[in-house]
């Protein structure tokens, strides 16, 4: 995985963490020379501050972004970047950690990552836990430990935040899920964020069904109330 931070000690201390845990890292001072490095070869995942010289974490998050849906992006944020967090999350993130953080927590969300993405390798014999059980629902079908969405056969590329909206409303046709709810099960460590971002992330997922199929209108908004997925949807 990639750590880009201009802090050389924030850098330093994360990737000695996440080494300890057994995984690799490649760490870089700024957006510019990461981005050098992902388009040889993308990382796994990245953790990414946001306001760096040369390249900041958004445009950075944005190209990642235009090559590949998958690769999982954390943001490191200050407390008082709650606008910067919004968009971040916005333009295709799937988590944030603010500054400062407990080294436990940035671990322990950068398993939850791993295992969403299913990049984490992952026992035969384990079975499936509550959540990702594979959801079938009319034309839809998602691998939570794939991360695979198939729209009527066509696959379609969700980051992982996405995916997680998308199931909680596809698990429970015709039922109406919160903002707050769907919150929740974007952000399972953390939900302490604006719930219009549910919006933007709706509008992202409606999108990209719509490319895959011009009629696509399962996700109805709820005046008043949150998002559901309309169980009359074949």
């Amino acid at each position: 995985m990639a750590i880009v931070d201009d802090e050389e000690h924030l850098r330093t201390t994360v990737s000695r963490a996440l080494r300890g845990e057994g995984y690799r890292t490649a760490v870089f001072p700024d957006g510019a020379e990461a981005w050098q490095s992902f388009a040889v070869s993308l990382p796994d995942l990245v953790i990414l501050d946001i306001i760096m010289p040369r390249m900041d974490g958004r445009e950075l998050c944005r190209r990642i972004r235009a090559v590949s849906a998958r690769v999982p992006v954390m943001f490191l944020t200050s407390r008082d970047e709650e606008f910067d967090r919004v968009l971040g999350l916005s333009i295709g993130a799937d988590d944030y950690l603010c500054k400062p953080f407990s080294l436990r927590e940035l671990v322990a969300r950068v398993r939850v990552l791993f295992r969403r993405a299913a990049l984490a390798p992952r026992p035969a014999e384990t079975p499936r836990t509550e959540g990702e059980e594979p959801v079938a629902c009319g034309g839809l079908r998602l691998d939570p430990q794939r991360l695979e969405t198939l729209w009527r056969d066509a696959p379609v590329r969700l980051t992982v935040t996405e995916f997680r909206i998308l199931a909680a409303l596809a698990r429970e046709p015709g039922v109406v899920r919160t903002r707050e709810q769907l919150l929740a099960a974007a952000f399972p460590i953390d939900a302490a964020m604006s719930d219009r971002t549910v919006d933007t992330h709706i509008k992202r997922i409606r999108r990209k069904l719509e490319e895959a199929d011009a009629g696509f209108d399962a996700i109805e908004a709820v005046y008043g109330l949150g998002y559901r997925w309309k169980a009359k949807r074949a």
